[in-house]
């Protein structure tokens, strides 16, 4: 065997050693999906990220789920917030009941997609899934605190006229789900069917009682849910899938950035439904950028952790 002059070797120490401190400055290239939910938890990953030192790339808003997700794998990005729940359809599980218990949920993405070096890290409590809401004065008037109230309001006849898209009315998983599950059936005149599945129009169709509206199809953390007074009624049987926000990232970048897990953990942590809510209403209601929001909301936990700690 032929063995290298003690210079080449030194020179090529010198050279990997190189290498291996390019690689470990490398950003972590951070992405999120297009709507305001992703501008929002992606600028929370990244200025957390940036608090602890670690180097970022802002590549938010990319685009739809497909997008995001295929980079991911293809190592175009190294991380992004996704759901729990979208499980179902990254491996073809639609028919499964674990979508619809949180822990069984995490733990089917997570076992699958760390074949594929995907790393989920622990997820927040908040539950962006379909949900059916009332006006605030209703539920308050009637006791409508979950979907059993709801079946029971509706047993004695009570006025109701719900907002949703032509998908929520016909999908055997949203409104035909709720209705086998709770016992009740809307009839065509207690529906409005609205083109498209913008949960904005049936929030707004609900909050103005547009043609007698007072209850809408809506997302469990959409932000206009606080600014239109709406309630969201507790789906106490579990008959929707859990989307609970968490970081995916590349196994390789988890690897050269342990550092990242503990604190992001820590900020998910901390999101619960109400949360989220208020910072989605933050910026597609009060006109905030996703990226002052997520400041404020930062600034606010490290004051809160300094009361704490006094």
């Amino acid at each position: 065997m032929r063995l290298l002059p003690l210079s080449a070797v030194v020179t090529a120490l010198a050279l990997g050693t190189a290498v291996s401190s390019a690689l470990a400055d490398d950003p972590i290239v951070v992405s999120s999906k297009i709507d305001t939910e992703g501008a929002v938890l992606g600028e929370l990953i990244i200025q957390t990220l940036e608090h602890h030192d670690i180097p970022v790339e802002n590549r938010l808003q990319l685009g739809a789920t497909s997008v995001v997700r295929n980079a991911l794998l293809a190592g175009e990005i190294d991380l992004y917030p996704e759901y729990t729940g979208n499980g179902a359809f990254f491996f073809d599980m639609a028919d499964s009941p674990v979508w619809t218990d949180p822990e069984q949920a995490y733990d089917a993405v997570r076992e699958r997609d760390a074949e594929q070096g995907i790393v989920w890290l622990a997820p927040a409590s908040a539950n962006n899934t379909w949900a059916m809401s009332v006006r605030g004065d209703l539920a308050e008037e009637h006791d409508l605190v979950t979907l059993e109230d709801l079946a029971r309001y509706l047993e004695e006849d009570g006025e109701f006229k719900f907002a949703a898209s032509a998908e929520f009315v016909e999908s055997p998983q949203a409104l035909p789900a709720f209705q086998q599950a709770y016992g009740f059936e809307l009839s065509d005149d207690q529906l409005l069917v609205l083109s498209g599945g913008n949960t904005a129009a049936t929030m707004r169709a609900a909050a103005q009682g547009t043609s007698g509206v007072n209850a809408a199809m809506t997302y469990g953390t959409d932000g206009g849910l606080v600014a239109l007074g709406l309630v969201v009624l507790e789906d106490t049987q579990g008959v929707q899938p859990v989307y609970q926000p968490a970081p995916t990232v590349r196994h390789a970048v988890l690897e050269r950035y342990p550092e990242m897990q503990a604190p992001l953990e820590a900020l998910f942590a901390t999101l619960d439904e109400t949360t989220l809510r208020e910072l989605n209403a933050d910026v597609a209601v009060n006109g905030l950028s996703a990226d002052q929001v997520a400041r404020d909301y930062l600034e606010e936990l490290d004051r809160d952790s300094d009361d704490s700690d006094q």
